[in-house]
C-alpha cells in the first residue's frame, strides 16, 4: 500500500481533530507534511503532534499554495467562505482535494469547483461524512436489496440539541450567514445529502419555511448583560448560562475555543470570546428551526425538519416503502425493518463509534485515500458532482424560505446558476 502525503489548510476542530488524526493512527497510509493555520497556538500544537518541520508551518494558505506541489493531497478545512480560492488553486497545482462541507455559501462557486476538478482531472471529495457511517450505509443497503419495496416517502428529523444550537449556531462560527453560511447549508447540507443518497434520484422541487424565533434580544431576561460573567440576574434559571455549561456537562465543547482546558483557562476564555456572550445578545441571524419539503423525479417525497430545541443531538428517520418501512435513530445506532406481508419486524444494530460522526470522519479519509491511489478519472462516493446536487437542494430550500415558502424548481435553479457564472 502506497503511503500518501498531504497538506492541511486549517487546523481548527474539523481539520485537527476530525481528519488529521488518521495520519497519527495510520502512519503507514498518510503523512501530513505541511500546514497552514493562522492561530499560532493551534499551529504550534499541530506541528508538535504531527512532527512537521517548522519551516513547513505557515500562517496563511496562500503561502503554501504559492509553492510548487508539496504532497499528493490537500485537506482543506478553512472557514466556509474561504473554501473556493484554495480549492481552485490546489486543483490547479495537481492536488487531489478533500474539502470540508459546505463547499461554499455561493452556489456559483460550488459549480465552478466541480468543473475545475474535471478540468484538471483531479479528485475533489466533499466531507459528507454521514455517507460513510455504518448506520446510513446499512440503511442504504436495505433499500437497495428491495426489502421495503419502492421508496415512496422519507421523513428525516435533525434534532440539533439545544446546547449544540447555542454553542455552534448562536455563539459560534456558524451563527451569522453573512460571515459563514445559512443554517440549512452549514448544518443540514449533511441531511440534504443523506436524502439524495437514499433516494438515488434527482430532486425536482423544494419548498421551505423557518425562522429565528427564540435566540434574539426580545427574549433576553430582564437586566441580562452582554456577557454571562458580567453578573446575569437569570444565572440560576437560564439553561444557556455559559460558565455553568462549559465548566460542567459542556466541558468537552470548551476545547473548541481554548487549548487551556483547565477551569481557569475556560473562565478566562469566556471573559473575552463569543462563547461567553449572552445567547440573546449575540450577532446571530441563522434560523433556529426549519422544515423542507421535497419532490423527487419518480414522484417520491421527503420531509426534513431541523430544530434547535431538542434534548438530544441526533437524527431520527422513517422511510416508507411499498412493501414495508424503516424506522431508526442514529444516536442509538439501530433501526428496524417492518414487513407489511409477514408483519415481522427486524432490528438492525450497527457497530459504530460514539464519536467522529459515528465513525464517518475516519472512514471518509480511509475511502478518499483508496480512491486517490486508484484514481483514473472516476467519481467517488461524495465527489463534487454528487455534492453539488445536494448543496443545490439546500440553496433552493433557503431561497424558498426567504420567499415565504414559494416552491423552487431545481432544474431551472441550476440553469440560472450556470448562466450566471
Amino acid at each position: 500500500m502506497k503511503k500518501l502525503t498531504a497538506i492541511l489548510l486549517g487546523a481548527g476542530d474539523r481539520g485537527a481533530r476530525a481528519y488529521a488524526p488518521y495520519a497519527i493512527n495510520y502512519p503507514h497510509e498518510l503523512e501530513i507534511v505541511a500546514l497552514a493555520e493562522p492561530d499560532e497556538e493551534r499551529r504550534e500544537a499541530f506541528v508538535e503532534a504531527h512532527g512537521i518541520s517548522p519551516d513547513k508551518a505557515y500562517a496563511d494558505w496562500e503561502e503554501v499554495l504559492s509553492q510548487s506541489k508539496l504532497a499528493d493531497i490537500a485537506i482543506i478545512c478553512t472557514q466556509d467562505r474561504m473554501h473556493y480560492e484554495p480549492t481552485l488553486k490546489a486543483l490547479e497545482l495537481g492536488y487531489h482535494v478533500l474539502l470540508e462541507k459546505p463547499m461554499s455559501p455561493d452556489p456559483k462557486e460550488c459549480v465552478e469547483m466541480e468543473l475545475a476538478a474535471k478540468k484538471h482531472n483531479r479528485m475533489l471529495a466533499i466531507c459528507h461524512v454521514l455517507r460513510y457511517t455504518a448506520f446510513w450505509a446499512a440503511v442504504k443497503r436495505v433499500i437497495q436489496e428491495g426489502r421495503i419495496g419502492r421508496t415512496v416517502s422519507i421523513q428525516l428529523n435533525e434534532n440539533v440539541g439545544n446546547m449544540h444550537m447555542s454553542h455552534s449556531f448562536v455563539r459560534g462560527n456558524w451563527n451569522n450567514s453573512d460571515e459563514s453560511s445559512p443554517m440549512i447549508l452549514a448544518k443540514s447540507c449533511h441531511d440534504m445529502d443523506v436524502l439524495a443518497y437514499l433516494m438515488d434520484e434527482p430532486c425536482k422541487r423544494i419548498s421551505s419555511f423557518g425562522s429565528l424565533m427564540h435566540f434574539n434580544e426580545q427574549n433576553a431576561p430582564e437586566g441580562a448583560p452582554l456577557r454571562c460573567l458580567d453578573g446575569c440576574p437569570a444565572e440560576a434559571s437560564c439553561q444557556y448560562y455559559a460558565p455553568r455549561y462549559y465548566l460542567g456537562e459542556g466541558r468537552g465543547w470548551a476545547r473548541k475555543f481554548t487549548l487551556d482546558n483547565s477551569r481557569e483557562g475556560i473562565i478566562e476564555a469566556l471573559r473575552s470570546n463569543d462563547y461567553g456572550r449572552c445567547v440573546y445578545r449575540s450577532d446571530n441571524n441563522v434560523v433556529d428551526h426549519q422544515v423542507v419539503n421535497m419532490e423527487f423525479e419518480s414522484g417520491a417525497t421527503a420531509m426534513f425538519s431541523m430544530c434547535g430545541f431538542t434534548r438530544d443531538n441526533t437524527r431520527i428517520m422513517q422511510i416508507m416503502g411499498t412493501k414495508g418501512e424503516i424506522r431508526g435513530n442514529m444516536a442509538n445506532n439501530e433501526f428496524s425493518i417492518y414487513d407489511f406481508v409477514t408483519k415481522e419486524e427486524m432490528v438492525i444494530r450497527v457497530n459504530a463509534p460514539a464519536e467522529g460522526h459515528g465513525g464517518g470522519d475516519q472512514e471518509i479519509v480511509r475511502s478518499f485515500l483508496q480512491e486517490v491511489r486508484n484514481y483514473n478519472g472516476q467519481e467517488g462516493l461524495s465527489s463534487a458532482a454528487a455534492s453539488v446536487r445536494s448543496h443545490l437542494m439546500a440553496f433552493a430550500a433557503e431561497k424558498s424560505r426567504l420567499k415565504q415558502g414559494q416552491p423552487i424548481e431545481l432544474d431551472a435553479f441550476y440553469n440560472e446558476i450556470v448562466a450566471g457564472r
